[in-house]
């Protein structure tokens, strides 16, 4: 294992586990955290017709939910989406590598895992697999959020 893997917190080093797994609307939110294939209700995304019923993969919020679920041994986010998660979590100004990034004004729409040095692994997108991707590329930022 390299030294810098175990230097990571385990949230980080299952992150980089689901790297390349589809993206998938409303996948990972069966009754189990893990990748499945998702729904089109309330699809919003560019590629028509919706996808997501015969892709097993993840969304943003499944994607946090199963790596929470793997770190802590138990579905500490369970079902719903990125508004049902951050409820459950309290916000900081001192963002650690593992902590959730939200972002959304009103409602959130995304949820990110923060790897530090203002990147995230996420899955972003109808068309995209879970990736790292810079912060500041995306709109809207809530904070950053710790259970």
């Amino acid at each position: 294992m390299p030294l810098r893997q175990l230097t990571m917190p385990r949230i980080v080093v299952l992150a980089y586990e689901y790297q390349g797994i589809p993206y998938s609307w409303g996948g990972g939110h069966k009754e189990r955290p893990g990748p499945s294939t998702g729904t089109c209700q309330g699809y919003t995304g560019k590629i028509k017709p919706c996808p997501a019923r015969r892709t097993r993969g993840l969304d943003c919020s499944g994607l946090t939910r199963l790596v929470y679920a793997r770190a802590h041994g138990y579905d500490v986010l369970g079902p719903g989406n990125t508004d049902d998660h951050l409820r459950r979590m309290r916000q900081v100004t001192d963002p650690r590598p593992g902590d959730l990034v939200f972002f959304g004004k009103r409602r959130t729409h995304h949820v990110g895992i923060y790897l530090g040095d203002g990147k995230m692994m996420n899955a972003p997108e109808t068309g995209a697999v879970v990736r790292v991707d810079d912060i500041a590329g995306r709109k809207h930022l809530r904070g950053y959020y710790r259970l």
